[in-house]
């Protein structure tokens, strides 16, 4: 079994300082085998900001795969955002925009999203999802297959279809034919599960889609600052939703949801029914 915590939109720069020490003491408590972070790691992408995240991260279990968000580009700095929009990124996280993790149970592929001419909205182009296609389809299906964007590839209820990734529906009919497993995601600072079938024609193939509300931003949008633990052991996957209790001082897990591999994709389990062998 593989365990992943998926944290997303930290937003240092306009974050609550409350949440890091307990935040850091949870992480380490579950022992992850990798921590995944979804993007968004600054609010304005100054340098001061990025050192702080650079300072968080260093913090946190590893191995880590890291992907910017739309936040870690420059918003009033034109030359910057236009011709150098990631240098401080590449700097102060990872060089990699496209970062790459597997072992013998997980693989877990990272995208770039972010664009400077559509700075709220991400967009995925041909060329990178084609190198994420030779990293994941020579994989076995016993490798659960995971492709991380900060970008969403589904919606909660009550989102625009313009919060989607650009060009989702051509990625996802590569990534099915690859038998991705898992899309994880963040930027709408709202917790959600879904299934890609009900949103994409792909036939025969359904990829769980798993989105982490802001572990620390102060902008929680309605839902209390959050954080996903992921369980894997294939056939199997376990999401559990850690959110802030501010009066006890703690995160503490307040959802668990149960998924099954069958031969038409991944299903869920009634609530509270533990994953069969």
């Amino acid at each position: 079994m593989r365990t992943l915590v998926h944290l997303s939109d930290l937003h240092f720069g306009r974050i609550d300082y409350a949440l890091i020490e307990p935040l850091v003491a949870t992480i380490h408590e579950m022992r992850p085998d990798i921590v995944a972070v979804s993007g968004d790691l600054t609010q304005r992408a100054r340098s001061s900001q990025f050192e702080e995240a650079r300072r968080f991260l260093d913090r946190l279990p590893t191995p880590q795969l890291v992907v910017p968000g739309n936040h870690d580009v420059p918003l009033h700095n034109v030359f910057n955002r236009f011709l150098r929009p990631l240098d401080k990124y590449r700097f102060y996280i990872t060089p990699d925009l496209e970062p790459f993790y597997a072992d013998d149970e997980i693989a877990i592929a990272g995208i770039n999203t972010a664009r400077s001419l559509t700075r709220k909205y991400g967009r995925i182009n041909e060329e990178q999802i084609r190198r994420v296609q030779e990293r994941l389809c020579p994989l076995t299906d016993e490798v659960t297959k995971i492709v991380m964007t900060h970008h969403p590839f589904d919606l909660p209820e009550g989102f625009g279809e313009d919060e989607l990734v650009g060009r989702a529906a051509m990625a996802m009919n590569v990534l099915a034919g690859c038998g991705a497993d898992l899309l994880l995601a963040g930027h709408l600072h709202v917790s959600h599960t879904g299934h890609t079938a009900k949103r994409y024609k792909t036939s025969g193939h359904s990829a769980l889609v798993v989105q982490a509300g802001t572990a620390t931003s102060t902008r929680g949008r309605g839902e209390t600052n959050s954080f996903n633990r992921i369980l894997i052991s294939h056939p199997h996957i376990t999401v559990e939703r850690f959110a802030w209790q501010g009066a006890e001082n703690l995160f503490v897990n307040i959802s668990t949801e149960n998924f099954q591999h069958t031969p038409d994709g991944w299903a869920r389990l009634a609530d509270g029914h533990p994953p069969q062998k």
